[in-house]
Parts: structure tokens; sequence; C-alpha cells
């Protein structure tokens, strides 16, 4: 489904990713590890389209995403990819069920049938009861949880997590890796993973390994 090819990119003179390729089929769940500074997150944005390779090609099923133009490239990012980050980035100012909408809207569907599905998924992740609640007034296992509702809201072909777990405690950790295989065994969603869980990392399909800018599996 993704495919990666020969991927180099550098930030001046520092080189981060040096020809790294990789596929990952449907409904994997696929984790990326490594020491600090390998080029982990790096290459989860530039398979994220966030960031453009040097050098390199990146292949959503027939489609060349390094080939497209600025615009082109944030419409596909929107319609066919989701993030969770360390950091849920949750608006304050909006409630559960409004962040969850936000990339609907993006999208420019109605307002009534996005709050229909953001409130479907927020049952999907037993969050029910903290639809009318702004983050302020949820703990971080829920805000969590709600970024990943949101992430799902387009009902994209791949989740990217960079670090999802790594501001939760260890119960809360455990409840959204947990999550994340239950979404891939109801829904099929593929997800790629970066983290120093090494818990979650052994739990995934796959593990790819990223060091001095180079992967091995």
């Amino acid at each position: 489904m993704i495919a990666a090819t020969d991927i180099y990119k550098s930030y001046g003179n520092l080189q981060v990713l040096r020809g790294i390729s990789l596929k990952i089929e449907k409904g994997e769940v696929v984790s990326i590890v490594g020491p600090s500074g390998a080029g982990k997150t790096t290459l989860l944005q530039i398979l994220g389209t966030l960031d453009r390779p040097d050098s390199g090609s990146v292949r959503y099923d027939d489609v060349d995403v390094t080939m497209l133009k600025d615009k082109e490239l944030a419409r596909f990012r929107n319609r066919r990819i989701g993030f969770v980050f360390q950091a849920h980035h949750l608006l304050p100012e909006f409630t559960a069920v409004e962040n969850v909408m936000i990339p609907a809207l993006i999208r420019g569907d109605k307002a009534e049938p996005a709050r229909k599905r953001a409130l479907e998924l927020l049952d999907m992740l037993h969050l029910t009861d903290r639809a009318e609640h702004k983050p302020a007034a949820m703990s971080g296992g829920e805000c969590q949880r709600v970024a990943v509702a949101r992430a799902l809201m387009n009902e994209p072909m791949v989740v990217l997590a960079d670090e999802p777990s790594g501001n939760l405690d260890s119960q809360h950790a455990r409840e959204l890796h947990d999550l994340f295989f239950r979404l891939r065994d109801e829904l099929g969603q593929t997800f790629i993973i970066v983290t120093h869980n090494e818990e979650l990392a052994a739990m995934a399909d796959r593990k790819i390994t990223i060091i001095d800018g180079k992967s091995t599996e």
C-alpha cells in the first residue's frame, strides 16, 4: 500500500536519512525504533508528506506523493493520512467532538454528518461521556484517544503516530497501545508508529530499526 524507495534527506551538512526503502501493507502495525537523532521522526514526516525528501519517492498505491504540488499534497494528506503526535494538539477552545470534526470540515463536509461521524468514533473509543468536554477537563489518556478519533475521522489509508504514548503513564500507555491493535482488527486500519516504548514496538507486526539514517528489520 505504501512504498518508500531510496529516501535521502539532509539538513544543511547533516545527512539524516541515507537511502531508506520500506514497504507497508494494508492492515499492518509497523513500529519504527532507534536511538534519538537516528532519523525516525524525519522518516515519519516524509511518509506523512509533512516534509519532502531530497531524493527518492513515496508512493501510496499508484500515487507518487513526492510529485504532487503543495495544494494537491495538502488535499491528499487531509483525505488519506491521519496523525497522532506525542502531544495531543487538541484545540483548547473546542470540545472533544468539535476537535474530532475538524478534518472533515477542512475536507468540506457539512457539519451535521461530520458531527454524527465524530460521535460514532468517540463512542467506539469509549469517550461518549466526554464528547462535550474541552481538553482541560479531560485526562491525558482521554485527550490522546480524542486525538486518535480525529486521526480516523476521514477514514485514512494510514495513521502515523510519533511517540503517541510518550506523555502518558504506564496504564494509559498500555490502553492506547491496545487501542491501536483493536482498531487494526476491527477497521483494518494501518498504523506506522515511531516509539521508544519497547513493549509497543514488540507488539507490532514488524519492527523497523533506524540507525545512522539507515534501516534494518
